[in-house]
């Protein structure tokens, strides 16, 4: 996950365009944000734990002057969530001082790090991020020849900005795992997560940045480098069940439509005999719409969501997580003695649903009957989902009866993978699908680990 944020914007208030460009980006990454600006040979980061609202206060953006900026907003997936880790992370190196934001997950950190640190170059963090930020900052080339170097080097998920003398710098890996996109302003150009955050600050869309390739930014306007060469496209199909923003545009494709599209072959999939149909708000709330409208069952929100309390399946520690779930739903009176059937985006751990049917029954629910509008989770994301062993997926290794046992319903069922890629109205061959199938388009480490680097040490 994570959101990244670039701005090359000479005369502009450039922290407040980062901060509203990520501000967009919130749903990426809720545990810490930053922001990264260049002034006149200064590169100067502010970073902290928490929301971008909370980190930044007019005071702060005041302090944060500049034509040019980075800005993150953090979900961990290697590297535990504590301040070190915040990101932009800054390494002042032996040819230069790069900021890094980034969104992914290299598969050969472990490798590079022992490569570093052979080299006397000392890390002050245990995310993967300060590698690239390393190895940039200290590769004796100018920087278009300094990406070309270090790029095929990486391996894994890498959509990254990046800020080093003055320029802003983009780049993608060769899978195109994460998204990444170019905007324009009347006066400059921007680099985003998703296209929700060209829309938030005025920047009109221009493309994604190709798998494999870099941009840079600056005075002469937007270079395109083709860095690596592109390999299998596989764009993770999560982002469209559930990452990306509804109003994001994926590949051409808008998110909210293909997930309404997912409810309507779910419901001629796996039709109910029910009185209501009702979302996990908010990110089941595009299939429940589709699933109303194929099977003509009256749609209800069924379930009030407290939208002031974190989304569950980011936060890192499960306690947190089990707690969570009661805090932030609440059962309308109108399902008592009736069928209702529950549409959500997908079941990770279980934890959730499990609780919501509970909580269905106790306000008087006759029937829960759950949909689900992606395929069974059964393998863990080596590519920047923090998706838990395979131990931890409720799906994994079990048949859907015993699913539906475990969470308590009437009836389960999910999306076949045939229906979710039609949703998507792309071929199968340009996604990445391991989480669903086990799969990988890559090389991939023997274990997931989040937290090896801080054991290791």
């Amino acid at each position: 996950m994570c959101g990244v944020f670039g701005a090359w914007a000479p005369g502009r208030d450039i922290a407040r365009l980062a901060y509203f460009g990520l501000f967009a980006l919130q749903h990426r990454g809720q545990e810490s944000a930053g922001i990264a600006v260049w002034d006149r040979g200064r590169l100067t980061t502010l970073r902290d734990m928490g929301l971008v609202a909370q980190v930044f206060s007019e005071q702060k953006l005041r302090g944060l002057g500049g034509d040019v900026a980075i800005g993150h907003t953090r979900y961990s997936t290697t590297g535990s969530s504590q301040w070190s880790n915040a990101q932009p992370l800054v390494q002042h190196g032996r040819a230069r001082t790069v900021a890094i934001a980034h969104n992914g997950n290299l598969t050969n950190a472990a490798e590079l790090r022992e490569e570093l640190a052979a080299r006397g170059i000392q890390l002050g963090s245990t995310s993967d991020t300060e590698v690239i930020a390393a190895l940039l900052a200290n590769e004796p080339a100018p920087l278009e020849q300094a990406l070309a170097a270090v790029l095929p080097r990486l391996r894994g998920a890498f959509s990254v900005a990046g800020l080093a003398d003055g320029t802003v710098f983009a780049f993608r890996d060769r899978q195109g795992f994460r998204p990444l996109c170019l905007g324009r302003l009347a006066d400059g150009w921007v680099i985003a997560s998703e296209s929700c955050s060209l829309d938030l600050v005025g920047a009109e869309h221009d493309r994604e940045l190709s798998p494999g390739e870099a941009i840079l930014l600056d005075g002469a306007g937007c270079r395109s480098l083709a860095v690596l060469e592109p390999g299998r496209r596989a764009q993770c199909i999560f982002e469209l069940v559930y990452l990306a923003r509804p109003d994001s545009r994926l590949a051409g494709v808008e998110v909210y439509g293909a997930r309404v599209r997912t409810g309507e072959l779910l419901a001629a999939e796996a039709p109910a005999e029910a009185d209501l149909v009702l979302p996990v708000p908010d990110s089941g709330t595009p299939a429940a719409i589709g699933f109303a409208r194929a099977s003509g069952i009256p749609f209800s929100e069924g379930l009030i969501k407290n939208r002031y309390v974190a989304r569950t399946f980011i936060q890192p520690d499960q306690a947190l997580r089990e707690h969570g779930i009661r805090l932030k739903f609440n059962p309308l009176g109108e399902i008592a003695g009736r069928r209702v059937v529950v549409v959500d985006d997908s079941i990770v751990r279980g934890s959730t649903m499990r609780q919501i049917v509970s909580l269905l029954f106790e306000a008087g629910a006759a029937e829960v009957h759950v949909r689900v509008a992606c395929p069974p989770i059964v393998s863990p994301c080596f590519y920047g989902v923090d998706m838990p062993d395979e131990d931890d997926l409720v799906a994994h290794g079990k048949a859907v009866e015993d699913v539906r046992g475990l969470v308590g319903a009437t009836s389960l069922a999910y999306l076949s993978l045939a229906g979710l890629q039609r949703a998507t109205a792309q071929p199968s061959s340009t996604f990445c699908r391991a989480c669903l199938t086990g799969r990988y388009p890559t090389r991939v480490p023997a274990a997931l680990d989040k937290l090896r680097f801080e054991l290791a040490a």
